[in-house]
């Protein structure tokens, strides 16, 4: 397991991915794992997932400043009213990543997400949150998806959501601490407060 495990120049303990660069080592002890909860910050975070597919997660997230700029603060109501224009703008904007099937996906999916109730979003999501279990003890016992995750992405499909396959709906519940998937022995504690608080 001490293989899977980085120790910092702060002597602190990481998961495997969370110590290559600062940006990784600031997301891994600040945000990763951490409850998310609010319709906004939950498409965002959808959202990113899909536009990492095939991508090394440090790529969105250098690039998060300007996917904020460029989709409002994923502001559902405002991107729901995107328009063929605001597409092609996203896709001169080299600050994001330019993917047409990415962003058509993005926008569509804003639209799906406004039509659902205040909250709604944000429920549905969490109701696929399994119970607590205990940290993982190595990346190997690091799941890719999970039972709850395919349960997630075949109902958001059905919901009329695109580009997101259990694969990425399990990304988003490690991001989001439906899971918390940090690494026995990692420095980052646990979550000790109910994810509604």
């Amino acid at each position: 397991m001490t293989d899977d495990l980085l120790i910092g120049d702060d002597a602190k303990a990481r998961c495997f991915w969370g110590g290559g660069s600062p940006e990784y080592a600031a997301y891994h002890d600040t945000e990763w794992g951490r409850p998310v909860r609010g319709d906004d910050a939950l498409f965002e975070r959808l959202t990113l997932e899909a536009f990492q597919s095939g991508l090394s997660w440090i790529t969105i997230l250098r690039k998060r400043p300007a996917f904020r700029a460029a989709f409002d603060d994923f502001s559902i109501t405002k991107v729901a009213a995107y328009t063929e224009a605001d597409a092609d703008r996203l896709m001169t904007d080299a600050g994001i990543v330019r993917n047409r099937m990415k962003v058509d996906a993005a926008l569509h999916n804003a639209k799906v997400a406004a039509e659902l109730a205040p909250g709604e979003l944000t429920e549905l999501l969490w109701s696929f949150a399994p119970a607590p279990r205990p940290r993982p003890d190595g990346r190997a016992a690091v799941p890719a998806v999970t039972p709850e995750s395919t349960a997630m992405a075949r109902t958001l499909k059905k919901r009329g959501f695109k580009f997101v396959g259990p694969t990425t709906a399990y990304a988003l519940m490690q991001a989001t601490g439906m899971v918390d998937d940090h690494l026995i022995g990692c420095w980052v504690p646990p979550v000790t407060a109910s994810p509604g608080a």
